[in-house]
């Protein structure tokens, strides 16, 4: 019986909405927050970059890209939904980018 997995990404701002530099402190506290619960993270430390529109402002950011292959479970996908709330606080964003897909790991 094979298990079924789950690939779950954040894009994390590299600066505040106000433009100020996000500390390197809260990245890797995101990073350790994820490998205590999961036991593993990846990251991409190349500047994604991406534009936005809200109430017709244009906006721009720089963010990176974590990402956890997890065991697709109910609980794990919640965990996620709570955590992006906690990322959006912490953050001092908007909206943070949290997307998930299916695995096929062989």
């Amino acid at each position: 019986m094979s298990t079924e997995f789950r690939r779950f990404e954040i894009l994390l701002p590299l600066q505040f909405n106000d433009g100020k530099p996000v500390p390197e402190e809260l990245i890797v506290a995101v990073e350790l927050e994820l490998e205590k619960q999961f036991g593993c993270i990846s990251a991409e430390t190349q500047i994604i970059r991406g534009r936005w529109l809200h109430e017709g402002h244009s906006f721009r950011d720089n963010m990176v890209r974590i990402f956890v292959d997890v065991i697709d479970t109910a609980e794990n996908r919640q965990f996620f939904r709570d955590y992006k709330e906690q990322l959006k606080d912490r953050f001092q964003q908007k909206d943070i980018w949290v997307t998930s897909h299916t695995l096929d790991v062989y």
